[in-house]
């Protein structure tokens, strides 16, 4: 279905095509129905999660706070690629426009950058909670919680828009068929009629630097936070906080291996994992954590659990109160 993608030159700059995942044509309608399964629980996860907090009042802590902006961007994320990757999976209409090309990039990218940050301070929230309870209210108040949303944005945004910008701007006259289920960068650039080894750098090192910032403090913040659990002396609070912890440390994992992977994969790997790996593997990586993130930072804590039954029955039955648990 794909064969005939692969002979199209670019003879305008307005159209791509995106040749979805090479060599895995037989699965599509498998993964389709994956795609679409796993999107339709983080579209309805996410919004659920943002509705309760929004809605009640007592869920205007710090935690809750940055729980909802993580919760917007799982969306925007989720919601930047698979639309397009399912229409490929089902139908074959892969062409995408230029400027919708570069636009998807930007969004995945500043998405991607911005849950990193707030991975981050999400990360300190908890090491404040747990070894500084005291002082908890004095520290995160509403300014500095405002002001560290507002800093790992602009960062997001300092950073990715320059690697955005000149990509966009290299020139594109040979084939215009992306060898990717979206417009990945590394993908893109290497359609490019220049050498893009200049945008493939600075996503390198950028990239590094960003989540190897983030992923040091993370470290160094449960490390922190491990010494203090172990020093309680209640054995019931040592397992819970141990159970919190560990499946935040999970989802880590899970957003910060598959991402890294696929970058230095591209890098370095070209010639030694299967394209169709690669592929697969950034497809996952921008839809697996929008799917969990509900369940690993939302539904598992018990006051966004009761608020979320509080507002089903509402809905359904028009006869609770959110804010009345």
């Amino acid at each position: 279905m794909l064969g005939p993608l692969y002979n199209h030159t670019m003879n305008t700059s307005a159209t791509f095509f995106l040749a979805g995942i090479p060599a895995l044509q037989s699965s599509y309608l498998f993964l389709a129905i994956s795609l679409s399964t796993m999107y339709t629980i983080a579209l309805i996860g996410n919004t659920l999660i943002i509705t309760v907090i929004w809605m009640d009042s007592t869920l205007q802590e710090p935690m809750y706070c940055f729980l909802c902006v993580l919760a917007a961007m799982d969306i925007i994320m989720a919601s930047s690629v698979v639309p397009k990757m399912v229409s490929i999976f089902c139908s074959g209409d892969s062409s995408i426009s230029f400027n919708a090309c570069f636009a998807q990039m930007y969004f995945v990218h500043a998405a991607t950058a911005i849950e990193s940050g707030l991975l981050l301070v999400m990360a300190f929230d908890r090491y404040v909670a747990i070894c500084k309870p005291l002082h908890y209210k004095r520290i995160l108040t509403h300014q500095v919680t405002l002001g560290m949303s507002v800093t790992i944005t602009i960062r997001a945004v300092t950073a990715m828009t320059p690697l955005s910008w000149i990509v966009s701007h290299l020139p594109f006259c040979g084939s215009n068929v992306v060898l990717h289920s979206y417009c990945e960068h590394m993908a893109v650039a290497q359609l490019a009629c220049a050498d893009p080894m200049s945008s493939s750098l600075y996503c390198l090192v950028g990239s590094s630097i960003i989540v190897g910032s983030d992923v040091v403090c993370i470290a160094a913040s449960y490390i922190l936070i491990l010494r203090a659990v172990f020093g309680l002396s209640s054995r019931n609070a040592q397992l819970k906080s141990l159970s919190t912890c560990g499946s935040h440390v999970g989802f880590m994992v899970l957003f910060y291996l598959p991402g890294m992977a696929s970058i230095y994969v591209a890098w370095l790997g070209q010639d030694v994992v299967p394209l169709h790996t690669q592929v697969l593997l950034a497809d996952l990586y921008l839809v697996i954590p929008p799917t969990l993130n509900p369940i690993i930072y939302g539904i598992r804590s018990k006051q966004i659990q009761d608020r979320i039954w509080c507002l089903l029955i509402r809905w359904l039955f028009g006869h609770s109160n959110l804010g009345s648990r």
